[in-house]
């Protein structure tokens, strides 16, 4: 027999029975029924439930045993009586009468416990992370993120694509986020960085003439983390292709989204087909460039209504350039203590508040009320509730302004008005993607009037140089796409710029000049000179994606050793002080801090 096991604790059904087996794993939960002890023995695989009593040869031995102890048990498989039979586990029929123990590993005093789904303080379980693991909850998100992982690989290679590592030690670029940076001590002074994207090097596959790349990848920014962002690291399926277009990318990421959503999503819907959005009628319809379309509820643009109207507010500042008046409509929101709270909530989240109109029953027919119903009229009213399609119960909010001033406020208002009108929840239980496409090739800031990208720089000017010659910055578009699951973003991708020539016209716009470009991006600009293909490509986040199918609030609950919010390895107690010698060896020396405050 195996040192160790002959089974493992999923293993031993019915047709065991009989048999003497070898066991080992851990002490999940000890029972002491009468004299009779029972054991909840865990492994990677499953629980199987052993049992002494007095007539056991260790039963003394046995009783020494507490949770989390390792053990190894030999012992005669029995079936149980029907009674007792646990049909939530593969080997709750039978049970294993114990023969001998060993005990592989004993536990001190736990930290926190595995057994149940007690809620601890998160700075202990990420201390503690090797005993957060054995927690069923945690233990299958990653083991979800594991099959997600394989049937990513497993898509990509039935579609062509082949897996290519890129390097981690690499030059330091300007791609919106800090560097990490690694010191050098066979070049004293310099520096790698670890790579925020694989971004330059697989755009330099497509030139190198490999078609068809992908990488399970791994990304590194020294970014602020938020509950769907893990600080320093992360992964994504990233992926690029050479001779496509925009349309190619998505028909290559649509069955890879929806096939994998299908098979770990335990049977809720997925969309069938992935509506390809406008930026502008995004944020137009709903206030975000990461809609959640479970929610249909969609702004609408109503300023005719309140021009000239006796609504004084509205009526002057649409006297004002680029100013507009938007509507969100909110079915089943026809009360005056929804709206108040509705209101509240703007003023919660920095603005005056919103203006609201609700519609009642009256008699046979309805009323608007409200003081906005008052201010413009019973005819501009009712033309708002045509256009909205309300009716008696309904209610509508109004922001207004430069969109840009109350837009992300009116997103998140649409979300909570759809969710507080809703009886349930069932309208979770699904997945609904989209494409948000055409987002702008530049922005400018509205406080110093400067010109930037306003996504990624590497992508193609829809248009090409001709656009980025004859038109307006700000009206020029890009071959710039973003994949959107659920109002959470899954990735960004693009058409790639792979022309000099327009590189180097995209830069000028932004104020930077031939040796700016030259400086940063010159290994794949020299790249470009030597037949670069038409490519391009998209990196959907590996976590993001498990995050929603495991239903889980933050990225942490699906990444196997996290760190804090304040980027540090409790576990390991990284980042740690290097040594004098370890400086000395890098030429480093290190400059005190002043302290804050």
């Amino acid at each position: 027999m195996h040192a160790y096991r002959s089974h493992t604790c999923a293993d031993l059904t019915k047709e065991a029975v009989g048999q003497t087996v070898r066991l080992s794993g851990w002490v999940h939960r000890v029972r002491d029924h009468g004299g009779v002890l029972f054991i909840d023995l865990r492994d990677h695989y499953g629980m199987t439930q052993v049992l002494a009593d007095p007539d056991s040869p260790v039963f003394a031995e046995v009783e020494k045993v507490r949770s989390e102890w390792v053990i190894r048990i030999d012992g005669e498989v029995k079936a149980r009586d029907e009674a007792l039979v646990n049909p939530n586990i593969p080997t709750g029929e039978v049970e294993v009468f114990v023969r001998d123990i060993e005990v592989l590993g004993a536990a001190e005093e736990l930290p926190l416990p595995v057994f149940g789904d007690q809620d601890y303080p998160e700075e202990t379980r990420l201390k503690y992370r090797f005993l957060d693991l054995r927690r069923d909850k945690l233990h299958s998100s990653i083991m979800l993120r594991s099959k997600v992982i394989s049937s990513l690989r497993r898509r990509m290679t039935d579609q062509g694509f082949n897996e290519f590592q890129t390097p981690i030690l690499t030059a330091s670029s300007p791609e919106g986020a800090r560097d990490f940076l690694v010191p050098s001590r066979l070049h004293p002074g310099k520096f790698y960085a670890l790579p925020q994207a694989p971004q330059q090097f697989k755009q330099l596959c497509m030139v190198a003439g490999f078609d068809r790349y992908f990488q399970i990848a791994p990304c590194f920014r020294d970014e602020d983390p938020r509950a769907d962002r893990s600080p320093g690291e992360f992964y994504q399926l990233d992926m690029e292709m050479s001779f496509a277009t925009q349309e190619d990318v998505f028909q290559v990421i649509e069955p890879v989204m929806r096939g994998v959503f299908e098979e770990f999503g335990n049977d809720r819907p997925v969309t069938a087909e992935f509506p390809r959005i406008a930026y502008r009628d995004a944020m137009l319809k709903y206030g975000s460039d990461k809609p959640d379309l479970r929610n249909p509820i969609e702004m609408q643009i109503v300023s005719d209504h309140f021009a000239g109207s006796g609504f004084k507010i509205f009526a002057s500042l649409l006297e004002q350039d680029g100013t507009q008046i938007r509507a969100i409509p909110a079915p089943g929101g026809g009360s005056r203590k929804f709206c108040d709270r509705m209101n509240a909530f703007a003023q919660k989240e920095g603005l005056p508040g919103m203006g609201y109109i609700f519609w009642r029953a009256d008699g046979d027919g309805m009323e608007a009320a409200g003081p906005l119903a008052k201010n413009i009229g019973p005819e501009r009213t009712e033309a708002i509730r045509q256009q909205l399609g309300l009716g008696v119960g309904d209610a509508a909010f109004f922001l207004g302004g430069k969109p840009s001033s109350f837009e992300a406020v009116a997103g998140k208002a649409r979300n909570q008005i759809w969710a507080d009108t809703q009886p349930n929840d069932d309208w979770k239980n699904e997945f609904k993607f989209c494409w948000i496409v055409d987002f702008p090739m530049y922005e400018k800031d509205e406080d110093t009037g400067a010109l930037d990208f306003s996504h990624n720089p590497f992508s193609m000017p829809q248009g090409g140089l001709d656009a980025l010659q004859t038109m307006e910055p700000l009206d020029i578009l890009g071959y710039q796409y973003d994949i959107v699951c659920n109002g959470i973003e899954l990735s960004s991708g693009a058409v790639r710029n792979h022309k000099p020539e327009i590189m180097y016209e995209a830069f000028a716009k932004v104020g930077h000049d031939k040796a700016f470009v030259d400086a940063n991006f010159g290994g794949m600009l020299n790249a470009f000179r030597y037949g670069a293909p038409p490519h391009a490509g998209i990196a959907p986040g590996v976590d993001r994606m498990v995050m929603l199918l495991a239903d889980a609030e933050n990225i942490r609950e699906v990444i196997m050793f996290p760190m804090n919010q304040r980027a540090e390895d409790l576990m390991m107690q990284a980042p740690s002080e290097a040594t004098n010698e370890q400086l000395r060896d890098l030429g480093l020396r290190l400059i005190p801090q002043e302290k804050q405050g």
